[in-house]
């Protein structure tokens, strides 16, 4: 079931959003920009990333919480939730600033699936960056911007995401393409 599990240091989640009511949270390129700045703003401070994708209306991200030294363990949920809300919010409130809206720009609280297990976590790579293949806004998932996919594509290039963790589950950049271009059950995956 998604949103009932607490978020704990040093466990891989899948965390998404989606926007409230039909509008976009992602208008133009300088919204993706300001999104991705954010995240580096507030969450790579605790988390260590391995994989996101912004679509116009949605996005998802991979993850893994750091431990954090000055929090005890019955407040984990509470510090870690406390940086998601900071996130989001500072998004919204320069949103709505600019396009002069009002009110929730996302749908209720973040969606979370803790990964438990090694093909749980790959399948949900594949699932979010293959997402706007998915969604019809490209036909390949290197050919959409806003995903680490292309990241993970050129490892010269520098990133902020925890590329090392999840390169060391392929024997090498072919392995990881061919994965990502091949066709993967989601049903049990239950991201609605």
């Amino acid at each position: 079931m998604i949103n009932t599990e607490s978020f704990e240091f040093e466990s891989v989640y899948h965390i998404f959003s989606h926007v409230n009511g039909k509008e976009l949270i992602f208008r133009e390129q300088t919204n993706y920009q300001f999104f991705l700045k954010q995240l580096d703003k507030y969450i790579i401070q605790i988390a260590d990333i391995y994989a996101y994708c912004l679509l116009p209306n949605h996005f998802h991200l991979l993850l893994r919480f750091k431990n954090i030294e000055d929090v005890n363990a019955e407040d984990e949920h509470q510090a870690l939730m406390k940086n998601f809300g900071n996130f989001l919010n500072s998004y919204a409130k320069a949103f709505n600033k600019k396009y002069n809206r009002k009110g929730a720009l996302f749908l209720n609280a973040v969606k979370r699936k803790k990964i438990t297990d090694e093909k749980y976590l790959l399948k949900v790579l594949h699932y979010i960056h293959n997402n706007p293949v998915n969604h019809g806004f490209v036909n390949k998932a290197d050919h959409w911007e806003f995903s680490s996919y292309n990241s993970y594509l050129h490892p010269e290039k520098e990133s902020k995401l925890n590329r090392t963790e999840i390169m060391q589950y392929f024997d090498s950049l072919d392995v990881f393409k061919n994965y990502h271009q091949s066709d993967i059950e989601y049903d049990f995956l239950n991201f609605e």
